[in-house]
């Protein structure tokens, strides 16, 4: 793998150079009769067409700031932002989110679960299906537009899930854990497809990962988060060109030190 120099440390982006934002970010829960404190002071900037990894302990809030960028959650303190919208509302409208579970109704073809992104913007289900139709070959799907999800692997159903996500046609990409649920060697393979696609795409991408390889792999900055209550206590720069081979990137000494030292902040 070819590298180049490690980046310097940049100046904070400003509010108007970010495709996401959380400044000061607090969110509590009441579980049980007692409150949780899930984030707090949190501070995150992505960049226009920036792909972000969030890693950090189990239970540090890591998809409650996904549904807070996603407009799915309000702070209770601090400042959300996504393609220049603060409302609940305008977020919503600036980002396609993929949940860790695939979600695929078992009634609908893999066809008409990709298509159901357009109908629910209000296209006419024959022409979701129409629009949808000419992807599969490039996601590795031809041939299985009419299978169901029962009949698809798991690998193959999360890249329905992924087609399903890029055809609401929204600026940013916020990603839950994709390939939690697979095996060791199919998560491997789908993290590579994934590298590959979201080279195809100008996109703005945060994704939330438990697997910090995973997180390198894809990124190109990696933000670490502390234990809850959760909030950002590095960064750590990918000086490594996008897309990536997987071969070439485990094998690298350099890869392998990024892999310690975001290890190193997560106390791991």
């Amino acid at each position: 793998m070819h590298t180049k120099a490690e980046a310097p440390a940049t100046e904070p982006l400003s509010w108007e150079q970010t495709s996401v934002a959380l400044s000061g970010v607090g969110r509590t829960y009441r579980a049980r009769r007692r409150r949780v404190q899930a984030l707090e002071g949190l501070d995150l900037a992505v960049a226009p067409g920036e792909v972000v990894a969030v890693v950090g302990p189990s239970g540090c809030g890591k998809s409650t700031l996904l549904e807070l960028a996603a407009g799915l959650q309000e702070p209770d303190v601090g400042e959300v932002e996504a393609a220049g919208a603060r409302s609940a509302g305008g977020r919503r409208a600036a980002c396609a989110y993929m949940p860790q579970r695939d979600l695929l109704l078992p009634w609908r073809d893999a066809l008409g679960n990709a298509g159901l992104a357009l109908e629910c913007q209000g296209v006419p289900r024959r022409q979701a299906r129409r629009r949808a139709a000419p992807l599969f070959e490039r996601f590795g799907l031809g041939e299985f537009e009419r299978s169901y999800p029962a009949d698809l692997s798991g690998g193959m159903r999360q890249r329905v899930a992924f087609l399903r996500t890029l055809l609401a046609g929204r600026p940013i990409l916020l990603l839950d854990e994709p390939f939690a649920a697979l095996d060791w060697i199919t998560r491997g393979s789908m993290q590579e497809w994934l590298a590959g696609a979201l080279a195809e795409e100008p996109l703005t991408v945060l994704l939330v990962t438990h697997d910090v390889e995973e997180a390198v792999f894809l990124a190109d900055r990696v933000a670490v988060m502390s234990p809850r209550p959760g909030r950002l206590v590095g960064e750590i720069e990918v000086p490594f060109p996008r897309p990536r081979s997987r071969r070439e990137a485990v094998g690298d000494p350099a890869f392998g030190r990024l892999k310690e030292q975001a290890l190193e902040v997560l106390g791991a």
